[in-house]
């Protein structure tokens, strides 16, 4: 069982090492390879739940979905909308902390939806509480402060979409 967890562990180490390090020289790779199968030795138990959610097409299926709508649609209009904020002379903005609840269960879709939500221009989570199941979200622009409202404009997307890939 802990090979199964260690194999993607390990696969992932080392695509990353490849990709930031740029070559695929010789040495490159051999290095790469040590090393993951290190990494994925070392931290299958921590970072591998269920092994065989990954084996599952349905979820690589979402995930593509979610990666496509993220880049293509919500950073695009987020970052548009940003720039309207910067560019006009008398900066429309009304910023703000606001309470903003999520349903799902694991660890990696919390993550997922609190990493998409930092990573959008003008949202940044500043803390979660998992116990009440909430993010404390500072919004460049506060449409509403009831928190049912603030999550349909703020992560009603990025939830849906981590559900499917990880819950």
């Amino acid at each position: 069982m802990r090979a199964a967890r260690a194999i993607p562990v390990a696969l992932l180490a080392f695509v990353t090492y490849i990709v930031f390090s740029g070559s695929t020289s010789g040495y490159d790779l051999v290095t790469g390879l040590l090393v993951s199968v290190v990494v994925g030795a070392l931290f299958a138990n921590v970072t591998i739940e269920r092994p065989s959610k990954l084996l599952s097409p349905k979820r690589w299926y979402w995930a593509l979905r979610y990666a496509l709508r993220y880049f293509i649609v919500d950073e695009t209009k987020c970052h548009i909308d940003v720039a309207k904020r910067i560019l006009s002379p008398r900066m429309p903005v009304n910023p703000g902390i606001v309470v903003v609840p999520f349903d799902a269960e694991s660890d990696y879709a919390m993550t997922a939806i609190a990493n998409s939500i930092t990573n959008t221009p003008g949202t940044v989570v500043v803390e979660v509480d998992k116990k009440n199941k909430v993010f404390y979200v500072h919004w460049i622009d506060v449409a509403s402060i009831e928190p049912r409202e603030a999550k349909k404009g703020i992560s009603e997307t990025f939830e849906y979409y981590s559900k499917k890939v990880f819950d």
